[in-house]
């Protein structure tokens, strides 16, 4: 193989790898879902509610505006549109969001012997009495519990009609386009309710 057609080769692959990286991605989570939306109702016109410790300081404000414009795509899919007048919403919209950090240690595994790391002993270097340790493996690097919840209430009884939750984890906070990405899934099967957390897998645009 001459040294154009290795150059060649390599050329391809970096830019098949640069297309990956910049194409639309799947991101999968663990959703459940209740309510009695009515089999005859068609999804209408939405307005977002704020729950008073939503609203009572600017940082917190700003939290749930993050929020409502991560869900808006989700809401769309699923048929809302947003009202002009929030007094005149068919439903509202509560939303909610937590993302927790955890280091995960082997024991947190009910298998931990899957752990791919191995005890050291820092005296001497490998397995012994005393001083045990655990060498750094990416298996046990920081993780993050992703985590959303929809609720749609009728605006003129309040009764709430529809509620979802999704969650998944990774290595890294994931930012407004995972929980975009998990509000896609909360409403993926709207208005379809299963109690039992099943998996579902979205689509992102990079």
């Amino acid at each position: 193989m001459n040294r154009r057609l290795i150059l060649s080769t390599a050329t391809a692959l970096a830019v098949a790898a640069l297309s990956a990286c910049t194409g639309p991605y799947m991101v999968s989570a663990d959703v459940s879902s209740y309510g009695n939306w009515p089999a005859e109702r068609k999804p209408g016109s939405y307005a977002f509610e704020r729950l008073p410790s939503q609203q009572h300081n600017e940082e917190a404000s700003k939290r749930e505006t993050t929020l409502e414009d991560a869900a808006r795509a989700a809401l769309e899919k699923a048929g809302f549109k947003p009202a002009a007048d929030a007094k005149n919403a068919d439903v509202l919209v509560t939303l909610g969001a937590r993302i927790t950090a955890y280091d995960p240690v082997p024991w947190d595994d009910p298998l931990w012997w899957r752990w791919r790391g191995r005890l050291v002993s820092p005296r001497y270097g490998y397995a012994g009495w005393g001083g045990w340790g655990w060498r750094n493996d990416p298996f046990f690097d920081r993780r993050y519990d992703r985590a959303v919840a929809v609720l749609m209430r009728d605006r003129a009884s309040g009764e709430p009609l529809f509620e979802a939750h999704a969650s998944n984890e990774g290595s890294t906070a994931g930012g407004e386009p995972m929980i975009g990405a998990l509000f896609d899934a909360a409403l993926a099967d709207f208005p379809k309710v299963d109690a039992k957390s099943h998996r579902v897998s979205v689509q992102v645009a990079r």
